[in-house]
């Protein structure tokens, strides 16, 4: 028996393109992954920001609250309230101004009567909130109080 050993050469002439195409897809999978982190933080971002706007909204609406249950309607001289800080809430602060404006007889339809010795004080109040990175929410609301006054 005579065996007969034959040599197969295997073409190796691939010149690596496997390789190649591998690292492309590679690539294209990072810049994908790249965007896609850039996107997340961008929304993060705009996120937090609306936050701050919300909170400062919030604290301007607290401020006209406060001035209006101050109790503290001057006729003669605004009322000036420095920045104060919101409870709970270190990085948001209010400040308002309140002011008189005029006064007019009692609108009819009260119980009490247009013209009985009572009159309307109109006051105006204007409040700014302020939260982190510079949000800042400025409102402003008018009110009136009945009290002793007229003829």
């Amino acid at each position: 028996m005579n065996r007969q050993i034959s040599n197969i050469t295997i073409n190796r002439n691939q010149d690596g393109a496997a390789l190649v195409v591998g690292l492309v897809l590679l690539m294209i999978l990072t810049l994908l992954a790249i965007s896609s982190m850039t996107s997340s933080t961008t929304e993060i971002s705009m996120a937090q920001n609306a936050q701050y706007t919300q909170n400062a909204f919030q604290s301007a609406e607290t401020g006209i609250g406060i001035a209006v249950a101050s109790n503290n309607w001057s006729t003669t001289t605004a009322t000036i309230v420095p920045p104060l800080q919101m409870p709970g809430s270190p990085d948001n602060y209010v400040e308002y101004r309140l002011t008189f404006d005029e006064s007019t007889p009692v609108p009819s339809g009260f119980s009490i009567g247009a013209g009985a010795g009572f009159l309307s004080y109109h006051f105006d109040v204007r409040s700014t909130g302020t939260s982190s990175r510079g949000a800042t929410s400025t409102h402003q609301q008018s009110f009136y109080i009945i009290g002793p006054g007229g003829n």
